[in-house]
């Protein structure tokens, strides 16, 4: 990451404004959208939409004709290119031959994918956005931090200001006072507008239809008082049946605005008559600009399923803090980053990648039921196949993969550490590294780690076995936790064996876009746990869980090297998280709990990787509850704390912020304890508390299961 961008990051968590703005969005978003949705099922919903818009993307051509055939029968004339240049030109030589002066634009990101107004601007036009939010950033000379809500990240008092330069007095913060103050000066405008621009939030082919859905009148002052209407859509706006119209309604208020219906729904069919008789002179311009190779790209084509609700944006716990100036270009967020990496080049995505923390927390709302955060993941795989790998990153892995090189240098570093060590925390590190203890205290490496300690655990011969998959920390930080996993599984009967050339999982490598280390690591791990006959093959970090059961899968499918896929199926239907299999345990009656526990308020954190890919959430909560612990749900319990593997060390300004915001909503449930499934949130959250100073214990679920077996 360049020091520019790594700048911007810092203006912006530090811009009080900014994330007070979007952080109180964000929080009411979540509420409201789930009311909206009541009724609905939602994955059903979002599957008929990856359908519809998935069957088109395959048939953009075909469509395309479609549409412009029937557009045109109607009395449009429809204009289609794959180069934004000629969409500029096109609109352009439009304004000339019919002597327009003023232009007035509806919401439009078609347009600013483009850079539609300097343009026109630069040719002697007059332009003027129309929508509240594109006007108000207009005048502050900015361009949209969101693809629904231009302006969100400005505040009501930054508006008056802004609108104070436009009248002759000085306003203040009084909402309704703003909005008169906008739509007087607006209102002239729509009569004044020789052409009226718009974009289109689908297109129908069958009939020729543009569909535009606004919570403003604007768009339909622009498509109806000037006599000239151009309308930018991207093909991927196409849609084959005019049935399927209400599919996308039924979505994209409820995921955009969490509304049930916007407040205009337009539906624009051809030539419209003007109000002196004259038919509208109506173009249609259908914009490829790459959407068309994105559709022949295997991995990339389920972007063209978005609908451009921002969902994605809105519950982005990154985006919340640093806003789409930073975490975007033209489009923002995590899908913004994917349109970049494509509508501009891969090279112009490269630092905003770096942004997305792989919570997952995207793919769980997107209604085109886009997987953002792998789409994500190929970014940065592609990234690192055309650029290469940073010097210093090719040495760490080098290090991490020679695993007696690694474990050698670990084993050092808890004697050279002592030092720095106070109790069982690093609390400061020098110089450069001083970063890495800044918002939390880090743990100290095991005097002995969980291979030397397993070799003196005496364990009954049990019939079933399970593969014990340690992970780094649990392995050379909290191998307590593995020991715990032991007690409790031979109490149910399961022998732990724990292969010793197990090493690291690739996560790091892989999130990093190195595949091919990644898929080193995996053939290592695939020949060390099913190198004996086990039946379950377990794990306590949800992570390493999610690496052994789907993601060793996926790496091989993405480099073609399908001779280790048997294998990793193999080990993928073996492998669970700890939690599932304990309950799987205690349901089957092979695995008693202590009956009768009152052992006080617990609350929970749940892990990205265990409750979005693993969709475990509510059997560690059962657990725990059936254990004697009375729960007490915190606010946002599901929002990453930051943690995020390596990210905590490349981004500790954006990982301190969410860490903080989880350790306040940790301590508004009053509980004296908190319980998580995930090593590495242990590691974010357990640090995060020593350095604040509060009395709050932070367990592993694994540790306070094995405290209460009968």
């Amino acid at each position: 990451m360049g020091t520019e961008f790594k700048d911007s990051i810092h203006r912006a968590v530090n811009n009080a404004n900014l994330t007070g703005a979007l952080g109180k969005f964000s929080e009411a978003y979540k509420v409201n959208r789930a009311k909206a949705y009541e009724g609905i099922d939602f994955e059903e919903l979002r599957g008929r939409i990856a359908e519809l818009k998935s069957d088109a993307a395959f048939r953009f051509d075909e469509l395309s004709e479609l549409f412009t055939r029937n557009a045109e029968a109607a009395g449009a004339t429809v204009f289609r290119t794959s180069d934004p240049a000629k969409v500029r030109e096109y609109i352009l030589k439009v304004a000339r031959d019919n002597n327009v002066k003023t232009v007035v634009k509806s919401k439009s990101m078609a347009t600013e994918e483009i850079h539609l107004n300097p343009y026109l601007e630069n040719a002697g036009i007059q332009v003027g956005e129309t929508d509240l939010g594109e006007w108000i950033i207009q005048l502050a000379g900015q361009t949209p931090s969101h693809m629904v809500m231009p302006a969100i990240h400005m505040t009501k008092e930054e508006v008056s200001d802004l609108f104070s330069k436009e009248v002759t007095e000085r306003l203040t913060s009084d909402i309704p006072r703003l909005v008169k103050v906008a739509r007087d000066k607006l209102r002239p405008t729509f009569l004044a507008a020789d052409m009226g621009i718009s974009g289109g939030n689908i297109a129908v082919a069958e009939t020729g239809s543009i569909v535009l859905m606004t919570n403003e009148g604007n768009a339909r002052l622009v498509t109806t008082l000037p006599k000239i209407h151009i309308a930018l859509v991207g093909i991927e706006k196409l849609i084959e049946k005019f049935a399927d119209v209400a599919t996308i309604l039924k979505a994209l208020p409820r995921s955009a605005t969490a509304q049930l219906l916007t407040s205009y729904v337009s539906i624009i069919t051809g030539a419209t008559p003007n109000d002196d008789g004259s038919k509208k002179n109506m173009h249609i311009i259908l914009m490829d600009n790459r959407r068309s190779e994105m559709a022949a790209d295997p991995k990339f084509k389920q972007a063209l399923q978005c609908i451009r609700c921002a969902s994605c944006l809105n519950v982005c716990p990154i985006f919340r803090l640093v806003g789409g100036h930073v975490f975007g270009k033209v489009y923002t967020g995590g899908i913004g980053t994917i349109l970049t990496a494509w509508f501009d080049e891969l090279k112009k995505s490269e630092d905003i990648q770096g942004l997305c923390i792989q919570c997952g927390a995207c793919k769980d709302v997107c209604p085109g039921k886009i997987d953002i955060p792998d789409l994500i993941m190929e970014i940065r795989r592609r990234l690192v196949e055309e650029e290469g790998m940073p010097l210093i990153q090719k040495a760490i892995y080098s290090v991490v993969n020679n695993r007696h090189l690694f474990h050698g240098m670990l084993r050092a570093a808890s004697i050279a550490g002592k030092p720095l060590v106070s109790g069982t925390f690093i609390r400061h590190l020098p110089l450069f590294l001083a970063d890495l203890t800044d918002g939390r205290s880090l743990p100290a490496i095991a005097d002995k780690p969980f291979r030397d300690r397993f070799k003196e655990i005496r364990q009954p011969v049990c019939k079933e076995k399970a593969a014990f998959y340690a992970g780094c920390l649990i392995d050379f930080a909290y191998p307590e936790m593995g020991e715990a996993l032991i007690r409790v599984l031979n109490k149910a009967g399961i022998e732990v064996i724990f292969p010793l050339k197990q090493t690291c999982c690739g996560a790091p490598a892989r999130y990093s876009g190195a595949y091919e280390t990644a898929a080193g690591n995996a053939i290592d791990n695939i020949n060390a746990l099913l190198a004996e006959q086990v039946d379950y093959v377990v794990s306590a970090c949800p992570t390493c869980t999610v690496a052994l059961d789907h993601e060793f899968i996926s790496t091989f499918e993405s480099l073609g090297q399908t001779e280790f896929i048997p294998k990793a199926r193999i080990l993928s239907e073996k492998t669970m998280d700890f939690s599932t299999l304990v309950k799987k345990l205690v349901d089957e009656g092979r695995l008693s709990l202590k009956e009768g526990q009152v052992l006080g308020a617990i609350t929970y954190h749940d892990s990205c990787h265990l409750k979005r890919t693993l969709k475990v959430a509510e059997q560690p909560r059962e657990l725990l509850q059936k254990a004697g612990y009375e729960l007490k749900e915190m606010f946002e319990c599901d929002i990453c704390c930051g943690m995020g593997g390596s990210y905590s060390m490349k981004l500790p300004e954006i990982s301190g912020p969410i860490l903080k915001r989880k350790l306040h909503n940790i301590k508004e449930t009053g509980a004296p304890l908190v319980a998580m499934d995930c090593p590495g949130c242990v590691l974010q959250i357990r640090g995060g508390f020593d350095k604040d100073g509060t009395d709050v214990q932070v367990r592993h679920t694994v540790e306070l299961l094995a405290e209460q077996l009968q």
